[in-house]
């Protein structure tokens, strides 16, 4: 007892001197952390796939639960977090793939960290933890990543009695949001950051583009305009117009879908054209929400190309609660306004953009992460991926292009920016490659952890990350590159269309 007390008395008085047991998993939750419960730590036997590992649990107070994993061998050096999607409300520390998922990071030798954002929630769409809660909607909004990443690092350099080499993150959607949220208010944190899909700004995208599609399919009797039955139809019209041969659109924002083209004529009420009011809610969808002035609200519509994942996002339920409607439903009752109106609020007939709208600007500091200026991180040599499927209908992709333009600008060109950030714009892919739906790849199809491991421990900058289509049993159909933006890959018209190597980079 007296050899562990003097540990941890070594611990907290001096963070990277040796540990007296080091490697004693069992004990390590007794160390003492500011503002910081830790609850357990056990040591996990090896298993489908994943390493022995020390298990700890805690919560940062007020309550922001982690879950911290270390390999007990074979230990890399490096600390991984991943950040959790949607509003998060739960610990989510086995989920599958490489999306927000920590075990991405473990196999590969890395000490781990997730956390919950600081609430529990029943699903990643319930938004009643943040009613009039705004140390909740803070902890959430920036503060439940830099904690756990404070924390995490403290238990693991005194687990294994060394210094970490370098710290990565990587989160999509709203982990994406979190990563940017990382490298514009707490560059040191980390030295590698992957911010996929990045739902940054939450008033354009709960505030106006979500309440707006809602209310752009609201027929007269409440019930939705366009629904699952045309999405054939529509789907053939976009690849007609702008697909590639491989079914990739490219570039939706070129391509100037017209669904008036295939208008019913009067009295027609057959599957194979579109309706006027059809027409119109899909030409609404498109643009995307303008202002009074005649300016966009948020960066563009939804992406030409996506409509095979439309049943996920926009149009599956059959009502107007669509898993986009829902996060925007939510958001609005308990997370958007300084006062939250609660669970009695209808967002489709209430809500008014144009007179709403505004008043969400008084919470956008608390969790909008689109400030463009990253010189703090670019002078401490950090290195930041960011991702987005061009056919991602939940966080359409211009939004990113847009933001990728101002911190290009904010940067001084094209060059400085990409020594420290880079983009790249996938086509075919669904909100961070969640399904393996459509022409495009999935969560399985790239790996933009070892282009930012090369990155920022060897100084190879990606030139281009490598993207597969896998089938459903992970048999590859095909490979090719995906540029830094603006760059755009081109086939040679000479070597086999489905090798990345007879594709290169341009532009």
């Amino acid at each position: 007892m007296a050899r562990m007390i003097g540990a941890l008395v070594a611990l907290l008085l001096f963070p990277l001197s040796a540990w007296a047991d080091a490697g004693d998993c069992a004990h390590i939750a007794d160390a003492k952390i500011e503002v910081t419960n830790l609850l357990s730590s056990s040591v996990v036997p090896a298993k489908d796939g994943l390493p022995e590992y020390c298990r700890m649990l805690g919560f940062v107070r007020p309550a922001i639960n982690f879950e911290i994993r270390m390999p007990t061998t074979g230990w890399n050096g490096r600390f991984y977090m991943a950040g959790c999607g949607g509003f998060c409300g739960s610990l989510d520390s086995d989920r599958p793939g490489q999306v927000n998922a920590i075990n991405h990071g473990l196999r590969r030798g890395y000490a781990v960290a997730t956390m919950d954002a600081g609430h529990y929630g029943t699903t990643a769409t319930d938004g009643r933890w943040a009613m009039n809660n705004p140390v909740a909607i803070a902890d959430w909004g920036w503060r439940a990543v830099t904690e756990t990443a404070r924390v995490g690092k403290t238990v693991v350099k005194a687990y294994y009695t060394a210094a970490i080499e370098k710290s990565f993150f990587n989160g999509c959607s709203n982990g994406g949001r979190q990563a940017l949220m990382e490298a514009s208010r707490f560059p040191d944190d980390f030295d590698g950051i992957i911010a996929g899909a990045p739902a940054m700004d939450g008033v354009g995208i709960f505030g106006a583009l979500f309440p707006f599609l809602a209310q752009a399919n609201a027929g007269a009797d409440g019930k939705p305009i366009f629904t699952n039955a045309k999405l054939r139809l529509l789907g053939e019209l976009v690849t007609a117009s702008c697909a590639d041969e491989d079914g990739l659109v490219g570039d939706p924002r070129s391509c100037k879908i017209k669904p008036g083209v295939m208008a019913c004529r009067p009295g027609d009420l057959s599957e194979t054209c579109f309706t006027p009011a059809e027409v119109g809610v899909l030409e609404k969808w498109y643009a995307g929400p303008m202002g009074k002035d005649g300016k966009p609200l948020y960066s563009g519509g939804i992406p030409a190309g996506s409509e095979v994942f439309w049943p996920a996002w926009l149009t599956g339920s059959g009502t107007l609660e669509g898993s986009d409607m829902v996060f925007g439903r939510e958001f609005l009752r308990y997370v958007g306004f300084p006062v939250a109106p609660g669970p009695t609020y209808d967002p489709l007939r209430e809500y008014s953009i144009e007179r709403d709208f505004p008043k969400l600007q008084a919470m956008a500091p608390v969790y909008t992460s689109s400030n463009p200026d990253l010189s703090r991180f670019n002078a401490k040599g950090g290195k930041l991926i960011i991702y987005n499927g061009l056919a991602d209908a939940i966080v359409p992709p211009f939004r990113t292009i847009d933001y990728y333009a101002a911190v290009t600008k904010a940067a001084g060109g094209r060059a400085k920016t990409e020594s420290f950030a880079r983009l790249f714009m996938i086509p075919g892919m669904d909100h961070c490659g969640g399904s393996n739906a459509g022409a495009g790849i999935d969560q399985r199809g790239f790996d933009p952890l070892t282009a930012l491991e090369s990155w920022v421990e060897k100084g190879v900058a990606p030139a281009a990350l490598v993207t597969t289509k896998l089938d459903a049993a992970g048999k590859a159909k095909w490979s090719r590159p995906v540029c830094p933006f603006p760059q755009t890959a081109k086939f040679d018209g000479k070597g086999d269309r489905s090798a990345a190597a007879s594709w290169s980079c341009s532009g």
